[in-house]
């Protein structure tokens, strides 16, 4: 079958300023379908919120689907799925229909996916429970659920009883979900399909790439695996690779901060396989808002298989910057063809003969409008770990005119530390935060007696 699925994903929804996360690469390769036939039931949503423009787009996608594997059978679109492999069809919405058997006929499938309309309710059990039994028990055909929803479940029981059970009886289970009208319930499509759950769901906000997506699909169950298969993936320059975890098929090496090279030597040759890869990428740019996480992802294998990976995005959440102003600089010119030159600098007071410590801090979900007094104290520890006192200092933080709490990073707070000890010496120094908010909202009460 080719490549079958492929996917790119981040651990996490949000982060904040200059905090890591992680980045999973998943690919699926499954055996020629010529050589290895195939019973495939496409399960389409047809609830109420499909109306319009989604269902046509899924309708054009499932149809480009069948003409593929058509060809892909037996090398002409001839109207007929060739060499021992089927396609059968399911709808759903507040009940599933079983819109046709395994058949091979191309008019017939496409004459049942045509005749949908949307409306009712969603009911993915009913819907996995018309589709698994369809399948022969006594086939040795592989076995292949295309599960396509735009909505959370609102009829039936638990469609997870269901799809383990088929999974149980070595049904593949690929799931793409629509993140529609009504909203999709992530965690319940990656339980229904087959493991790893990241390579075998795909999940896209925008319709028109339905048609795109079922055609990926198709093309790739064509071909025989893949082998000698080569993934680049570079990041946006605004995060870089920290650590490399071990893929769990073939090689992985960092050519850069910012890119990952992924080689494997054949997947999916002689059964059904799934490999991935995990990288802990760091925040350390200046971008802020909602940041795609690519800069650029390719592929190459010997099998020309077409793939597409998506381009997830991750909110970096603290967009306030506050920074403890350096000291006024004094500027000076000297001619070029001076020797030497004596300037007087003016009056400067000095703190302390000493080291300079630069400290910075994060005030967590500040709230709007409000000011917030910060307090630095520093105690320097002895080798019998007793205080002393040698710092503090104390700043006022603008409010921050966002309409939601906030994270605000104060930065470069800096300290003159005296130097009571020889130079060069370790020094050990504990240093303690006090931040409570300035402003409120309380006003004493007008009382009329």
């Amino acid at each position: 079958m080719g490549v079958t699925n492929t996917n790119k994903e981040v651990s996490v929804s949000s982060i904040r300023f200059s905090e890591s996360f992680k980045v999973r690469l998943s690919i699926v390769a499954e055996p020629d379908i010529v050589n290895n036939p195939t019973d495939i039931v496409l399960i389409l949503d047809r609830s109420g919120s499909m109306a319009g423009d989604p269902l046509a787009n899924l309708k054009a996608g499932a149809n480009k689907f069948i003409d593929i594997i058509d060809e892909s059978t037996d090398g002409n679109q001839d109207g007929q799925i060739g060499n021992g492999s089927h396609i059968g069809i399911v709808s759903f919405a507040t009940n599933a229909t079983q819109d046709t058997q395994l058949i091979t006929s191309v008019a017939d499938l496409k004459a049942a996916i045509n005749d949908i309309a949307a409306g009712g309710n969603t009911n993915h059990e009913d819907a996995f429970t018309k589709a698994l039994d369809l399948f022969d028990p006594n086939s040795t055909n592989a076995k292949v659920m295309v599960m396509f929803t735009d909505g959370i479940t609102t009829a039936g029981g638990n469609a997870n009883t269901i799809a383990t059970l088929a999974k149980q009886q070595g049904v593949i289970i690929y799931v793409i979900g629509l993140a529609g009208q009504s909203g999709i319930d992530e965690d319940a499509l990656r339980d229904w399909a087959s493991d790893p759950d990241s390579a075998y769901v795909v999940i896209t906000p925008d319709d028109a790439e339905l048609e795109d997506l079922f055609e990926n699909l198709a093309r790739n169950i064509s071909n025989p695996g893949a082998t000698n298969i080569v993934i680049t993936d570079e990041i946006a320059d605004c995060f870089r690779i920290t650590a490399l975890s071990a893929p769990s098929k073939g090689t992985a090496e960092l050519i850069n901060s910012t890119t990952v090279q992924w080689s494997i030597d054949e997947l999916g040759v002689t059964q059904s396989e799934a490999a991935t890869l995990e990288f802990t990428v760091l925040h350390e740019g200046d971008c802020t808002g909602i940041v795609e996480v690519n800069e650029n992802i390719t592929y190459t294998d010997d099998e020309n298989n077409i793939i597409t990976f998506p381009s997830p995005t991750i909110e970096i959440g603290c967009g306030n910057i506050i920074t403890e102003p350096c000291p006024t600089p004094i500027d000076i010119t000297i001619d070029g063809c001076t020797d030497s030159v004596i300037f007087d600098a003016g009056d400067i007071e000095l703190t302390s003969l000493g080291r300079i410590l630069q400290l910075d801090v994060t005030l967590r979900g500040i709230c709007p409008n409000k000011r917030v007094a910060l307090a630095i104290l520093l105690n320097e520890l002895d080798d019998e770990d007793n205080e002393a006192v040698i710092g503090m200092k104390t700043l006022i933080i603008p409010a921050q005119t966002g309409t939601s709490c906030q994270d605000i990073l104060i930065r470069c707070i800096k300290f003159v530390l005296p130097d009571t000890l020889p130079m060069c010496n370790e020094r050990n120094i504990r240093a303690r935060f006090i931040a409570n908010y300035m402003d409120f909202d309380f006003e004493c009460c007008n009382l009329i007696l």
